[in-house]
């Protein structure tokens, strides 16, 4: 059950296969930029991209949301990554990425910074249509599990750092 007033997202199959191999959250996080637009949905979507593609005993400094956080030299990520996670980001959202700009991504931060910018860009120049569900899943009580998961997952965290 969705407690906050915002609608839950419609679940989209094509999305769901492409974000697979990503967190739940990842998904979830899509399907409400679809719905709302919103920055913060931009965001979270964004970074599990890049956790997608970030080696396990770096996605805690990654999770931390540190935008500070260098592309290769703290997550890890060649630019061979790095393009992998532009064409994963370019068949999610509505922008197109030329090799030549990526060489100015350093941090986590230019990459949100960037997408936000071409995503913003896109949707000036033209609105995405909507994709028509085969089968639905109920988004409201994923993102539900989800938040349960990630409270689970702080208190583990916690009970671990108390002495």
């Amino acid at each position: 059950m969705n407690t906050d007033s915002t609608p839950a997202p419609q679940d989209d199959p094509a999305l769901r296969e492409t974000l697979k191999r990503c967190a739940p959250a990842t998904y979830y996080a899509a399907c409400k930029f679809r719905q709302s637009g919103s920055p913060a949905d931009l965001r979270l979507l964004v970074t599990g991209v890049i956790e997608r593609f970030v080696k396990r005993g770096n996605r805690a400094a990654l999770a931390a949301g540190d935008d500070t956080l260098r592309l290769r030299e703290d997550l890890g990520l060649d630019s061979l990554t790095m393009m992998e996670i532009v064409m994963l980001a370019e068949e999610v959202l509505p922008l197109t990425v030329a090799n030549d700009e990526l060489a100015s991504l350093r941090t986590v931060g230019d990459v949100q910074t960037f997408i936000a910018r071409k995503v913003a860009a896109a949707r000036l120049t033209a609105r995405p249509s909507g994709a028509t569900a085969k089968e639905n899943w109920d988004l409201a009580a994923v993102g539900e599990s989800i938040r349960r998961l990630e409270a689970d997952a702080a208190t583990r965290s916690l009970n671990r750092a108390s002495p």
